[in-house]
C-alpha cells in the first residue's frame, strides 16, 4: 500500500460500501468505517491498526454494529480487535460496546472514570478498563503512541479525545462535530463548515470557557487532521481555523444565561 497521510485526505476515493484509508505508513493505518446513515447525524467510526494491534475508535450505535463490523471484516478478522475507545457513554458512541465484547471479550475499553460510571448500564461490567485518566499515553506495538486529552464539558463533563502521535490525527468526539445532509468525507470551504458546526456546538457544549480551556490543553500537540464523530474530517489547510473557532465560540451557557453576564452576576 502507497503512503497515505493528512496531505492526500482531500483526494481520497471514498466508497460508502468499503473502508477508506486515512492514513498509511510504516505498519500503521487508520482507516474511516463508513456510515451509510443519510440523516444530518451521521455517525462516524474509525479503525486504527499498528502491526497487530487494531483499536476502533468511537463503535457506534447497535443500529449499525453489523455494518461498522462488515467494514472490519474487510480489513481484518473482527475477533482481532483488540480495543476501543469510547469518549464518552452516549448510544451513538457507545451501544455497540456489548456487541463488540461478544466478538472478542478480552477487548480493552479505554475512557474516562466518570464514563467507565455509566457504561455498564448498556449491560455489561466484565470488561478490561484502560484508565485513560490515570495514564494518558499508551504504546502502540510499532512504538507509535496514541495520548489521551480530557475535554471536560464539551460535552460531557467526562469527555476527552485522542491524538495518534504518528500520524498526528486527532480523534476529536463531538468536539468540531457538525451537522448537515449536505455532507462530505473532508471540509471543502471552513466558512461554510462553521454553520453546520454551530447546529450542533451551540447546543451542546457547555461555554467558551470550556472551549478555550481545551484548546489550551491541546495546544503543544502538532495535528494535521481533525477526526470528529459527526460530520467531515478537517484537514491541514483547516486546523487553524478550527482552533479559532472553539476561542471564539459562544454556547451553552454563554447564550443561555447572557443577561446575567451583562449584568455582572446580578
Amino acid at each position: 500500500m502507497n503512503a497515505i497521510t493528512a496531505n492526500d485526505l482531500c483526494r481520497v476515493n471514498m466508497n460508502l460500501e468499503q473502508p477508506t484509508t486515512l492514513y498509511a505508513e510504516q505498519g500503521h493505518r487508520i482507516f474511516w468505517l463508513g456510515n451509510t446513515d443519510q440523516t444530518a447525524f451521521r455517525c462516524n467510526t474509525y479503525l486504527i491498526v499498528d502491526l497487530h494491534e487494531a483499536i476502533l475508535v468511537d463503535p457506534g450505535s447497535k443500529q449499525y454494529f453489523s455494518q461498522v463490523m462488515q467494514r472490519v471484516a474487510q480489513i481484518l478478522p473482527p475477533e482481532k480487535i483488540s480495543g476501543m475507545v469510547l469518549c464518552h457513554q452516549d448510544p451513538d458512541v457507545a451501544a455497540s460496546m456489548t456487541d463488540w465484547l461478544e466478538v472478542n471479550p478480552s477487548m480493552r475499553v479505554f475512557t474516562t472514570p466518570r464514563t467507565q460510571v455509566l457504561l455498564p448500564h448498556y449491560g455489561r461490567s466484565d470488561y478490561c478498563y484502560y484508565d485513560v485518566t490515570e495514564n494518558p499515553v499508551y504504546t502502540l506495538p510499532s512504538g507509535a503512541c496514541l495520548k489521551f486529552v480530557e475535554a471536560p464539558f464539551l460535552h460531557f463533563p467526562g469527555a476527552f479525545v485522542t491524538y495518534d502521535a504518528q500520524s498526528h490525527y486527532l480523534f476529536s468526539g463531538d468536539i468540531w462535530a457538525a451537522l448537515s445532509l449536505d455532507w462530505a468525507l473532508t471540509v471543502d470551504s471552513f466558512d461554510e463548515h462553521i454553520p453546520k458546526m454551530d447546529l450542533f456546538h451551540l447546543d451542546y457544549m457547555a461555554s467558551n470557557l470550556a472551549a478555550r480551556g481545551f484548546v489550551r490543553r491541546i495546544k503543544h500537540l502538532a495535528i494535521d487532521a481533525i477526526l470528529p464523530q459527526h460530520g467531515s474530517l478537517i484537514g491541514p489547510q483547516h486546523i487553524a481555523a478550527a482552533l479559532d473557532y472553539l476561542r471564539r465560540l459562544r454556547c451553552g451557557t454563554d447564550i443561555i444565561y447572557a443577561d446575567i453576564e451583562s449584568n455582572h452576576g446580578r
